[in-house]
């Protein structure tokens, strides 16, 4: 992905391929509305390509030295993993419970274990965060957050490294001024969080 050529040009190429780059009328996490929804779970679903990504993803952390790579569920669990394993490094995954982000399955995270935040997509970085207070909390060191898209209106500040594949800027609607309310096109929403 990284050798010649544009890199965002061929990202957005394998999104558009997998199927994972999606148009119509979305409710977002943030409770905003767009137009276009990225639907990772679909770039994935091939395992060569999920194989490509988190290999690049990989590539561009690796100077960070990060011993355990970990995701939130759902969006952050086959990234983590793809991208554990260029870096020899063990995945785990976080998960909401009670609208808080716990570790469960026997995962741990040892003292000063050094842990890169992996998702797939950043849209308001509220899932990474909150992953990054559970590693600090566990005693670990986060060394970098990393995500196969950066949709965010403005990149947030995690206070580590962020790296990403692609940064894609689609409109982002607050509800009462979205025109494809008005348009009265049927709203859709995708993701796996419930709030």
């Amino acid at each position: 992905m990284d050798k010649g050529g544009d890199g965002k040009v061929e990202m957005i190429e394998i999104l558009q391929g997998s199927g994972a780059l999606i148009e119509g009328h979305f409710l977002l996490s943030s409770k905003k509305h767009s137009s276009h929804y990225i639907q990772c779970a679909r770039l994935f679903e091939r395992p060569e390509l999920g194989d490509l990504v988190g290999e690049a993803i990989a590539r561009r952390i690796e100077r960070y030295r990060p011993s355990l790579v970990i995701g939130p569920a759902m969006g952050g669990v086959i990234p983590a993993y793809t991208v554990a394993g260029p870096l020899n490094a063990r995945a785990a995954f976080t998960e909401r419970v009670n609208d808080a982000m716990i570790l469960r399955r026997g995962f741990q995270i040892t003292k000063g274990e050094r842990v890169a935040v992996v998702e797939d997509v950043v849209t308001t970085g509220r899932s990474a965060m909150e992953v990054m207070e559970l590693v600090k909390q566990s005693g670990g060191v986060v060394c970098c957050v990393a995500a196969v898209v950066d949709r965010s209106e403005k990149s947030p500040e995690f206070g580590v490294p962020f790296h990403y594949l692609v940064r894609l800027e689609f409109p982002i609607y607050e509800a009462e001024d979205c025109p494809l309310c008005k348009q009265r096109v049927p709203l859709v929403k995708p993701g796996s969080r419930k709030s």
